[in-house]
């Protein structure tokens, strides 16, 4: 069989593979000190509270990540497993922190379809989302809403 008709390993979800209401969970992740110092280093996010540890005007006690790490990560695995190769934009994004996480908490989402509006060119669909973030313990610590263009077939 030539490479060209072999299926593609990672290949994300056409509009029309999924439905609206279908959920999915990612996998889990632990969020590391590198993955802190990394973050906050090619961003520029040098606030005391991310490189000072146990910075004492901080609310948050430990060694809290900004959140858009997390947010960050959580749309890694959305983008390596559910629209590799088929999502063409982030078109809006709605977004609230619960609680923060923290070096070493280990997260993971739930991502619910919850529309999806075909376009007028070329097959495409507007998928909207709503993604839940969990920790190791399951508590809810950001919750967003995304809306996407996806390609169809």
């Amino acid at each position: 069989m030539p490479h060209t008709q072999l299926p593609r390993l990672g290949q994300g979800f056409y509009w029309q593979d999924i439905k609206e209401g279908q959920a999915f969970q990612t996998f889990r992740r632990t969020v590391t000190e590198t993955d802190l110092i990394n973050f906050i280093s090619v961003t520029g996010m040098l606030e005391a509270i991310f490189i000072e540890a146990g910075h004492e005007g901080g609310a948050i006690h430990g060694r809290p990540v900004p959140a858009a790490l997390t947010y960050a990560m959580i749309e890694g695995f959305i983008l390596q497993t559910m629209i590799q190769g088929t999502g063409l934009a982030m078109l809006e994004l709605t977004q609230k922190i619960h609680a923060p996480v923290m070096v070493g908490d280990t997260i993971w989402a739930t991502v619910t379809v919850t529309g999806i509006r075909p376009t007028s060119r070329n097959g495409r669909a507007v998928v909207d989302s709503d993604i839940e973030v969990f920790n190791q313990r399951h508590e809810r610590v950001m919750t967003y809403s995304a809306r996407r263009l996806l390609a169809g077939r």
